[in-house]
């Protein structure tokens, strides 16, 4: 491993005026941990692209290497469930936000954090479907512990065309439910269809106030979006149906009454996925690995060089973007 490695740096003056730039590390920069990984892949995530830009106050340690997710080698370990050459994932945990994450050559972290990458997936392939793709499968799984199967009715998606939406609409097209995708770019739809969306909507039929139970349409759905969006799907799934919500693209206030909870038992299921304990993030990557169909991945990915990490940021939040970023780590 080189002595030396690039790493992706977010900075903040006495002013907090937030600036970024690539520069030079080594071992004795990195913060602490139990386990140093060569990172060969990583992705830029919408809170990843939040952290770059300083739209929001995702960092909060300065300054900080954000990538809250990647894929590697170990290089070194003193941790007892990992030695050197063991391929490895980490989601979450803070890392990118409060500890140096995955935009950097080299990585020391607890390995109380990390998975084994499952067999059958390349370092590349897991980081396809990376902390949002991982996400997604938290959510379904959500979704069927509630008892949610395909008989019960469509699922809807919403922020389709973003990371956690393509894989979530793979994911259930694959296991056999019909899939409602909500986008607001119509020109997204054979995208969305090729991923096995079965009906397309317009993002603005989930836009603005709402009432407070809509015409009966979906048996449950997965929400990235939050605030309005998450009020009208709640307002508009069947009776005890649910709901799993793991994002936040359109706003953290969620304007909803409790009708569609006290008049049809419709569930909200809070997905967490930076914090959830490894035998549930162990299971994901292991549904992942059996019910995502890989040959998906390519049509939902694009590559970005590291060092044009921040332009393709500021691309994600502008809604420039469709699928999953993956970012090769020099």
């Amino acid at each position: 491993m080189a002595e030396r490695f690039q790493a992706i740096l977010v900075e903040r003056d006495e002013a907090k005026k937030q600036s970024v730039r690539i520069v030079e590390l080594g071992l004795g920069d990195l913060m602490e941990g139990d386990v140093v990984v060569r990172v060969s892949h990583t992705t830029v995530n919408y809170k990843d692209a939040l952290a770059v830009t300083g739209k929001a106050p995702v960092v909060r340690r300065w300054p900080m290497i954000p990538g809250i997710d990647f894929a590697g080698e170990v290089v070194s370990s003193e941790h007892p469930a990992f030695k050197a050459g063991d391929p490895v994932i980490l989601n979450g945990w803070g890392v990118g936000e409060t500890h140096y994450g995955g935009f950097a050559g080299v990585a020391r972290v607890k390995g109380d954090w990390l998975i084994q990458r499952p067999h059958g997936f390349t370092a590349e392939q897991a980081m396809e479907i990376g902390t949002a793709g991982y996400t997604a499968m938290l959510a379904v799984m959500a979704l069927e512990r509630h008892g949610i199967t395909p008989e019960r009715g469509p699922v809807l998606v919403t922020g389709a065309a973003g990371g956690v939406g393509s894989v979530a609409i793979a994911l259930l097209a694959r296991l056999g439910y019909r899939v409602v995708a909500s986008t607001g770019r119509a020109s997204e739809a054979s995208y969305l269809t090729s991923l096995g969306a079965t009906e397309i909507i317009a993002r603005e039929e989930l836009a603005g106030e709402g009432r407070p139970l809509g015409k009966e349409r979906w048996a449950a759905g997965i929400d990235a979006v939050g605030s309005a969006t998450l009020a009208n799907a709640l307002s508009m799934t069947s009776y005890g149906g649910a709901v799993a919500a793991c994002g936040l693209a359109g706003g953290m206030d969620l304007p909803a009454t409790v009708a569609p909870f006290i008049l049809r038992g419709v569930s909200l299921l809070g997905i967490d996925s930076v914090m959830a304990p490894r035998p549930l993030r162990e299971e994901a990557w292991r549904r992942l690995a059996d019910d995502l169909d890989v040959g998906k991945l390519g049509a939902m990915t694009r590559r970005v060089a590291f060092e044009d990490v921040p332009e393709a940021s500021a691309d994600l939040l502008d809604g420039k973007v469709r699928g999953r970023l993956v970012v090769p780590v020099p």
